[in-house]
């Protein structure tokens, strides 16, 4: 059996193995050790190759960003500053129709600009705004639908954590990715509110729900209030992302500033007692330890690639085959949205980049550019059936179980199309993730 044989039947084994329920970690280090050991024909050189991959993966400085901003994320959905944000939200666009799905989408948006990760977002609007909107006579379907669909601005919408591996993987600067992430993250936004709006003034039955009730319900608040609420988000933000844009901060020394600025907000709004901190330290470890596993899997499974030549072999195919970029991304982003129905959004890039990094290289690929298309692509992932990882954190969260998955699922596929259709925008133009840049 040849090298290039070797790396192919690892491909298909790392999809058979994760499709039978074996977890992602220990099948790209599993599959990656014993493809290694077939290709040096020593089991020894093997095991020392991978043990220095492992050992080589997360020691440098710049992986500390991994845990800081998983540690803000998780003060900041225990502050409450989510429901303030809705709370305001909901006060600017009470007076017209779907003004609440439009509010969702805000606050997410929001909230998004400080957590990174997309199931805080869905879990913590499902218990929000969900029950308002069903209160107010909004459609299930709508209102599950609106807070799935708008919780993927979590993942685009810096700081991001696919944003973070994504620079890992291919030492790309996470600070140039956070500044493309601005731009397709506000556009996301906007498009959601006006697929909403628009919705609800030429099919109101789908929507649902009375401009009239919700203005009555509002919460009433002077401008002063509602400067109040979203002063401490905003100065967080200007904090984290203006300390990385203006030179102040590092990334990592960011993550650190913005989880200690997370942590102090969290404390003044007394909302962190000593055992809460001590859940939100656990399952900041959790996170962190299941990324870096991915991590140090992810760069052994390269490793191996690399040995058996099929990167290499990959990307002089297609420089010979005539397939230009836009061919290139074609096929490239139907496979990712093809794996987004049954692998989680970490466990898809784990898998792709290492592989299509030298391809997109050899292509002269700006790196940016195409790992904000691949995190955009990956998200879509989210909210597709089998396994839409966000509607099962909002399924999970329902206080109204008479709410179906598949209602989770159904109401989510009108932002589906819209982030496909933002992410066919990014691809034809590029300048809209390199501006800032």
């Amino acid at each position: 059996m040849t090298d290039l044989q070797i790396g192919l039947l690892s491909i298909a084994g790392i999809l058979l193995l994760i499709y039978s329920g074996m977890h992602v970690s220990i099948a790209l280090a599993m599959l990656s050790f014993v493809g290694v050991w077939l290709i040096k024909g020593n089991v020894t050189v093997a095991g020392k190759m991978l043990a220095l991959a492992a050992g080589d993966s997360i020691s440098h400085y710049d992986f500390g960003v991994v845990p800081l901003f998983v540690l803000m994320g998780m003060f900041i959905s225990v502050s409450d500053i989510g429901k303030d944000t809705f709370e305001v939200a909901n006060r600017i666009f009470h007076g017209i129709r779907g003004g609440l799905g439009v509010a969702t989408v805000a606050a997410n948006a929001v909230f998004a600009a400080v957590t990174g990760i997309s199931i805080a977002s869905a879990a913590v609007f499902t218990k929000v705004a969900v029950p308002e909107m069903l209160k107010l006579g909004y459609r299930p379907r709508f209102a599950v639908g609106v807070v799935t669909g708008s919780s993927v601005l979590g993942m685009l919408i810096p700081p991001s954590l696919l944003l973070i591996l994504f620079g890992v993987l291919t030492e790309t600067s996470v600070g140039d990715l956070f500044k493309a992430g601005i731009l397709p993250g506000i556009l996301l936004a906007t498009c959601f509110s006006i697929m909403i709006l628009v919705v609800a003034y030429r099919y109101p039955a789908y929507i649902g729900g009375d401009p009239e009730a919700q203005k009555k319900s509002a919460v009433h608040m002077s401008f002063g209030t509602a400067v109040w609420k979203l002063l401490p988000i905003a100065l967080l933000v200007a904090l984290v992302l203006g300390g990385i844009y203006a030179g102040w901060f590092t990334p990592t020394e960011s993550g650190a500033v913005g989880a200690l600025g997370a942590m102090v907000l969290a404390i003044a709004k007394r909302r962190l007692s000593p055992a809460g901190l001590w859940r939100v330290l656990v399952e900041t470890g959790h996170v962190t330890v299941a990324v870096l596993f991915l991590i140090i899997s992810a760069n052994m499974y390269g490793r191996m690639l690399a040995l058996s030549s099929i990167t290499s072999y990959m990307a002089s195919w297609i420089g010979s085959s005539g397939l230009g970029v836009y061919s290139f991304l074609a096929i490239y982003i139907f496979i990712v949205l093809l794996m987004g129905t049954i692998l989680d959004s970490s466990s898809i890039m784990m898998i792709v980049v290492p592989l299509v990094h030298p391809i997109a290289l050899n292509l002269q690929l700006n790196m940016v550019w195409f790992g904000l298309l691949t995190v955009i692509a990956i998200e879509v992932g989210l909210l597709t059936p089998p396994l839409g990882i966000s509607a099962y954190v909002v399924k999970g969260a329902l206080d109204d179980q008479g709410i179906s998955l598949g209602d989770v699922f159904a109401g989510t596929f009108p932002f589906v199309l819209i982030m496909i259709l933002v992410l066919f925008l990014c691809v034809l133009f590029p300048g809209l993730s390199l501006w800032l840049i």
